[in-house]
């Protein structure tokens, strides 16, 4: 496992000094604690991005350690919105992210969709599967991919797994290790604001500020469009931390827990319509992201 002290040299073998953002389909990233009895907000604009014609939907609750309770609450959302079929998937072992069976349910829906719970266990039980490479071929043929919490944090080539909240602004106070994979060069994570995670992503800027921190607060979300242009969702907050032009931080210098000190840091906080362009680094209103996703498109 990849710990703190190897993130440099993750972002250099990963060559990540630009986001790779190759797939056909889009990703939808949730901070938690998204409404899934009510107005189904968020959900519905998830399956709203479905492939014409694609009604099913796959939920994995691999993440959760309650996948029994989880997988009825979004099975019976998703039908709310109109799925033709919805497959619970709790694949709870690497034998089971072998199954054929499974890798064909994966392989016939139009959303994919990834409970919270912890990401650890995603990735120890997905990664290198059948199941893993068929949602990444979904993701590229244009299917939608989109996760909560745990199952958010876990989507891009690196991803935080443990950190205080309270105080993370210590050298190696955030661990991280790979995640799924499906975009490179962002840094998810959920709960950002309920919880007080911003020094989380601060340390990860100061160390590695090729990379953009996306906190997601909870029952928000963003969509990581297939060109790279980010778009808040949801009544929550998106927020971003951009160290790209970080000044000078003295985090090389310092002891393991010693606190890290960073100058010129760039903070955005997005909500509902508006969006981010990360090749260019440019925050966009409602107008702005409207005309540049209908010209991407």
């Amino acid at each position: 496992m990849i710990q703190h002290s190897s993130k440099a040299s993750l972002g250099g073998e990963r060559n990540m000094a630009s986001p790779r953002f190759s797939a056909s389909g889009p990703l939808v990233a949730i901070g938690g604690a998204e409404d899934r009895t009510s107005g189904l907000e968020i959900l519905a604009k998830v399956f709203c991005m479905a492939p014409e014609g694609n009604q099913e939907v796959a939920v994995i609750a691999t993440a959760s350690s309650i996948p029994d309770e989880v997988l009825p609450e979004y099975e019976a959302a998703f039908a709310r919105l109109g799925a033709s079929q919805v497959h619970t998937l709790g694949i709870r072992d690497r034998q089971e992210a072998a199954d054929a069976d499974t890798v064909r349910l994966i392989e016939q829906s139009g959303v994919i969709f990834f409970s919270g719970g912890d990401q650890l266990r995603l990735t120890n039980v997905l990664g290198g599967s059948s199941v893993l490479k068929a949602i990444r071929q979904r993701l590229q043929d244009g299917a939608v991919v989109a996760g909560t919490s745990a199952g958010a944090a876990a989507m891009p080539g690196t991803m935080i797994y443990n950190g205080a909240a309270a105080d993370a602004l210590r050298k190696g106070a955030v661990n991280m290790t790979f995640g799924l994979g499906f975009v490179d060069g962002l840094i998810i994570d959920s709960h950002f604001l309920e919880r007080g995670r911003f020094t989380r992503l601060m340390e990860v800027g100061a160390s590695n500020p090729e990379h953009l921190g996306v906190g997601l607060g909870e029952d928000a979300a963003v969509i990581i469009h297939p060109h790279g242009i980010l778009e808040a969702i949801g009544p929550g907050h998106v927020i971003l931390i951009d160290s790209r032009d970080l000044a000078r931080s003295n985090i090389a210098e310092l002891a393991m827990g010693e606190p890290v000190a960073v100058e010129q840091m760039i903070l955005h906080a997005m909500v509902d319509g508006h969006g981010y362009d990360v090749g260019a680094r440019r925050y966009l209103v409602p107008d702005e992201l409207g005309a540049m996703l209908a010209e991407r498109r």
